[in-house]
């Protein structure tokens, strides 16, 4: 019986039309397209949390526990001011990347993207 169902199966599979075959490729393609784009989309979203995450532990300037303080003499404040602009821009790059990304999926995809 169990060699029916399978001959069966191999049978009807041999006997699809044109447009089932067609419509099944198109259908893994979309499939396989839709997953990496959230994936992407996701991908984004934690390097985006990630990078601001650091950009606030920059503001902790107790370098051993809570109750010490980087020394004045110590702080480069030159090299603070370049590494948060730095930070701000790849921040805001990421920003905008994520919400191209959203969108695109949306138009892609025909529905939102949860909500990262």
């Amino acid at each position: 019986m169990e060699d029916k169902i399978k001959s069966a199966a191999f049978l009807e599979s041999l006997k699809r039309n044109n447009d089932k075959i067609r419509d099944d490729r198109a259908s893994a393609i979309a499939e396989d397209a839709q997953l990496m784009y959230k994936r992407e989309t996701e991908d984004l979203s934690l390097s985006l949390k990630r990078l601001k995450r650091e950009q606030e532990n920059m503001l902790d300037m107790s370098p051993t526990d809570a109750n010490s303080l980087v020394l004045a003499s110590d702080f480069d404040a030159r090299n603070y001011v370049a590494k948060d602009i730095e930070m701000a821009i790849k921040i805001r790059n990421l920003e905008i990347k994520l919400e191209l990304a959203k969108k695109r999926y949306t138009y892609l995809f025909g529905a939102k993207i949860d909500e990262l």
